[in-house]
């Protein structure tokens, strides 16, 4: 544990090196808030901190820079509580009071917004569809082997899937399917299982694999990814932005990192800390979107390990709360 003063300089190290990027010196630490000490009383505990793994000096002349457990402390031990400025919460809130669009595009609006507050990539994962029930579902024939269901669900999520007709179908038999599935899903879940027979066993070879096409794509989980646009002035490194926007495209990697960051009691994952390692230049901080007691999904962003963690943990706060309540109130 780091004593009061070595705390005071490194906090203050951080929150420097946050708002410059350029790393920090000793001079200008002795005059910073809540350290009140001599440049060279700094320079020792500086030496010291770098020593134990929380700076490091990129230069032999230069000032330090924070390490991912400089970073880790500072996050640990925030004093005082995380609060986003009142210009942002009020952006927050008009946006949820005004969304009126189907789940997806206000989850993907949802994932802009984050971005646009934060300046980093956004990550938002929606409720799986297979909790939801059906409203309407439609067959209809693209060609005289295939054709593409479309099932509107309670949640406001749209699944369309192209399945292959079992036989060239006359529009009478695919508008029969249509009918017989709408009289057997609508207002229940969609799952697995026998359904009964039509009386026609070409319908409801039909109805099957509509349904089971329905089945496969209601456990996916909706992702969206906003601010990839900034990802390029986040770092320095060509390899280390494109190394990101290729990890940022594979949704079955990102969902899979938000949960084990929340799985393991975390909001902050810092460098390699998340264990993804195209993206140990990164640091994610995420939040569960709650309904009822129960985790429907996630919010977090991703940024440089220089990111400005207060900001990031008040947004991501904010919006999973106010997502949250949209969700609960069949918002969507």
């Amino acid at each position: 544990m780091l004593d009061d003063r070595k705390t005071a300089i490194l906090r203050a190290i951080v929150r420097e090196y946050i708002s410059t990027a350029l790393p920090v010196g000793s001079t200008h630490i002795a005059n910073a808030p809540g350290v009140g000490v001599s440049s060279a009383t700094v320079r020792n505990e500086m030496a010291v901190l770098e020593q134990e793994g929380y700076l490091a000096q990129p230069h032999t002349s230069a000032g330090r820079i924070p390490t991912d457990k400089g970073y880790r402390f500072f996050v640990d031990h925030i004093t005082e509580p995380s609060h986003l400025d009142d210009t942002a919460r009020q952006q927050v809130g008009e946006f949820f009071d005004a969304t009126h669009v189907r789940l997806e595009e206000m989850l993907h609006q949802t994932s802009n917004l984050l971005a646009q507050i934060t300046s980093h990539a956004s990550l938002v994962v929606g409720p799986p569809a297979d909790r939801a029930t059906v409203r309407s579902v439609h067959i209809v024939g693209l060609s005289s082997r295939a054709a593409v269901v479309v099932a509107v669900l309670s949640n406001g999520t749209v699944e369309n899937q192209t399945v292959e007709l079992p036989a060239e179908l006359s529009e009478l038999r695919v508008s029969a399917a249509t009918a017989h599935l709408q009289r057997v899903f609508a207002g229940r879940v969609i799952e697995s299982g026998p359904i009964p027979s039509s009386g026609d066993a070409e319908v409801d070879e039909l109805c099957v694999a509509a349904q089971q096409a329905l089945v496969g794509a209601s456990h996916r989980e909706p992702v969206f990814v906003g601010g990839t646009s900034v990802v390029a002035r986040s770092f320095d490194a060509v390899e280390t932005v494109r190394s990101v926007l290729q990890t940022l495209e594979q949704q079955y990697v990102m969902v899979s990192l938000v949960r084990d960051v929340l799985s393991r009691g975390l909001s902050v994952a810092i460098g390699a800390e998340h264990g993804v390692e195209p993206l140990a230049a990164c640091s994610v901080v995420v939040a569960p979107v709650v309904v009822d007691g129960e985790h429907v999904g996630t919010v977090g962003v991703l940024g440089p390990t220089r990111m400005n963690y207060p900001q990031a943990l008040a947004t991501v706060e904010v919006v999973s709360d106010r997502l949250g309540k949209h969700l609960g109130e069949g918002g969507g």
